[in-house]
């Protein structure tokens, strides 16, 4: 057992319970929102609000050599632009690896090579959604064409690691899931130390959102 003063024991008192759902506000073949009926570590209950939609699964394409393929994309609920890695929902029946593979293609046109490793699983908002994000190194991609997908990239582009640190930087990859994709995938092929002086731009801090140009820099 641990001596550390700040450190709590894990027991029930601290458990929050799901009770079940007591009305479904919106569902749809994307997304269903729910008010689930939710008791709290102090023994309280509230109505709390919970989002479920499918999980997801990127991939980290990274070449010594060239660098990381990433897509130049709009999003429009912070209404801005920014570098992201290849990734999207799981299909029903579809396992996080596939996904991957199949979104790579959909969105670049390029192929991962070589077995997928999974670098990281995580959960991208906890506190309210029920998504599990899936990341995976590629140690390279090969060219099959043009992105099926018209709708996600205005610009496929591999990206050497001075203009990915410049982005971080910037604020030009504000994405989590890339965010925490590149992190372990730089970490896991040894360029981690090349980020080790990182420093964002103090002006991120702001709570405006930055609206980056269309045109990336």
């Amino acid at each position: 057992m641990t001596t550390d003063p700040t450190l709590v024991p894990a027991s029930r008192s601290q458990v929050w319970k799901n009770h079940g759902v007591l009305e479904t506000v919106y569902s749809n073949w994307w997304v269903t929102m729910t008010v689930d009926d939710v008791e709290r570590p102090d023994g309280s209950r509230v109505r709390h609000e919970v989002i479920r939609g499918p999980s997801a699964a990127g991939v980290v394409c990274l070449d010594p050599d060239r660098g990381v393929l990433m897509i130049w994309r709009h999003r429009f609920m912070p209404d801005s632009w920014g570098w992201e890695i290849p990734g999207g929902g799981i299909d029903p029946g579809e396992s996080p690896v596939t996904a991957a593979q199949r979104e790579c293609v959909e969105e670049t046109g390029w192929e991962p090579v070589g077995e997928l490793e999974l670098i990281t699983r995580h959960h991208p908002s906890a506190g309210f959604v029920d998504q599990t994000f899936y990341v995976f190194l590629a140690t390279g991609a090969r060219h099959l064409g043009d992105p099926s997908d018209a709708n996600e990239a205005a610009l496929v582009a591999w990206r050497g690691f001075d203009d990915i640190a410049a982005d971080l930087r910037s604020g030009a990859i504000s994405d989590a899931f890339t965010q925490v994709g590149l992190a372990f995938a730089l970490m896991r092929s040894g360029f981690a130390e090349r980020f080790a002086s990182l420093q964002v731009d103090p002006g991120l801090a702001q709570p405006r959102n930055r609206a980056f140009p269309e045109q990336p820099r």
